[in-house]
């Protein structure tokens, strides 16, 4: 399993978060969209609150030969405002800092968070968080 599936799955335990993604949680696909996540969408063709997990680029970090840090970016959208968006927000850095989601991760830790944006191809609120898995490869 990737460790933006691990994530995912970690996520999906959390009942609070999930009454407030009604669009659901993906990983493993480019984009949200109509064509890759279609249960993102409600009956009109407009975006849930939902979220997207994406890993960035992985470079190697001490002490161990193995180890690394995996940036783990969560994109959180919304048709429009930012109030499912900050809850669900606060939800999943509450779960995800400083733990030990994922197999071989030893720690998952906050990098930065980006706030009120738009996703103009979407036409939609948008948000991130980012953390950083250390782990072993």
């Amino acid at each position: 399993m990737s460790l933006s599936a691990e994530v995912k799955t970690a996520l999906e335990t959390n009942t609070d978060l999930m009454d407030i993604l009604t669009g659901g949680i993906y990983c493993d696909v480019e984009e949200i969209s109509r064509q890759n996540t279609p249960a993102a969408f409600d009956d009109n063709k407009e975006i849930q609150p939902c979220v997207l997990i994406k890993l960035g680029v992985e470079i190697p970090t001490g002490p161990y030969v193995r180890g690394a840090q995996c940036p783990v970016i969560i994109y959180f959208y919304e048709r429009q405002g930012y109030e499912n968006i900050d809850a669900a927000m606060a939800l999943v850095f509450d779960q995800l800092n400083e733990t030990q989601t994922g197999d071989r991760v030893w720690n998952m830790r906050f990098s930065n968070s980006v706030y009120n944006q738009r996703d103009v191809a979407l036409d939609c609120a948008l948000s991130t968080l980012r953390f950083v898995a250390v782990r072993h490869k």
